[in-house]
């Protein structure tokens, strides 16, 4: 299988650069399967599901999301009924919605979509690698799924890789979201799972995480809350990570990605 994962969408920039270029990519990669993580895509907080529809009419097969989840109060209503749409999996057991989900792809091959949330610095939730042994368990590469893919949304990058280490050899591909900010660390590891701590955002980097620069800059000078932060409306740029997996559902070739925006990459051959 060859994918597409999509980081952090912040705002109209992140939307419009994934939706203007998204077709494009897919063709020139032939892709079987694309996810983003959206869960900033509504003005920076949250998930609508119009904005939901519209990145999946783009060519996105599943959205995966993080600690702005329940931003947009709707997602309460409509999270159980679309699977598309994932929540972090160590939510509480009741929590509306789905924390993974087995898909099949278009070229016939089953891939689980695994969404999980770090604990270091961020809210508490239950034990993500508690969780994700439960999860794996059930839906093990290579007897239920041929691809196994996890967005682990941390802040450290010490769980991060503590994270893609204890599950190297079981899954397919360990990328890290939340930080915004892309790494460098993007490699196979060595029971052949691929890994990257942070897959960076997809929206407008002249900015503070996505965000106009003044009131966050305001909020580290003074000590005092600003406002409400608002997206930066430059032009966007996405940031993801492409990877291809053999027949083991292992990772054969893992490619970074930034395209457009202030870094105007050029795509990469993969």
């Amino acid at each position: 299988m060859r994918a597409l994962f999509i980081g952090d969408i912040v705002g109209e920039s992140g939307r419009k650069v994934v939706t203007q270029n998204l077709t494009m990519i897919r063709d020139r990669y032939n892709l079987d399967f694309v996810i983003a993580n959206a869960e900033n895509s509504a003005s920076g907080f949250g998930i609508t599901e119009k904005i939901l529809h519209g990145l999946i009419d783009s060519g996105v097969d599943v959205i995966t999301s993080g600690n702005h989840i329940w931003d947009q109060k709707d997602t309460l209503i409509y999270i159980d009924r679309e699977t598309r749409l994932l929540r972090p999996a160590n939510y509480p057991e009741g929590t509306p919605g789905k924390g993974s989900f087995l898909y099949k792809a278009p070229n016939g091959e089953h891939i689980m979509v695994i969404n999980i949330m770090g604990r270091v610095f961020m809210n508490p939730l239950d034990d993500p690698f508690r969780i994700i042994d439960d999860i794996i368990d059930n839906n093990s590469l290579n007897n239920v799924a041929d691809v196994i893919f996890v967005d682990f949304h941390a802040e450290a990058t010490s769980e991060k890789l503590a994270m893609g280490y204890y599950l190297d050899g079981r899954v397919s591909m360990v990328a890290g979201t939340h930080t915004h900010i892309p790494t460098s660390d993007a490699r196979i590891l060595s029971n052949g799972t691929g890994y990257i701590s942070d897959v960076g955002m997809s929206g407008d980097y002249d900015s503070i995480l996505g965000f106009d620069k003044q009131n966050p800059l305001e909020k580290f000078i003074s000590g005092i809350p600003s406002g409400r932060f608002i997206p930066a409306k430059g032009e966007g740029t996405l940031s993801g990570i492409l990877f291809e997996t053999k027949s083991s559902g292992l990772v054969s070739n893992i490619s970074p990605i930034k395209f457009g925006g202030i870094f105007d990459d050029e795509l990469p051959d993969f």
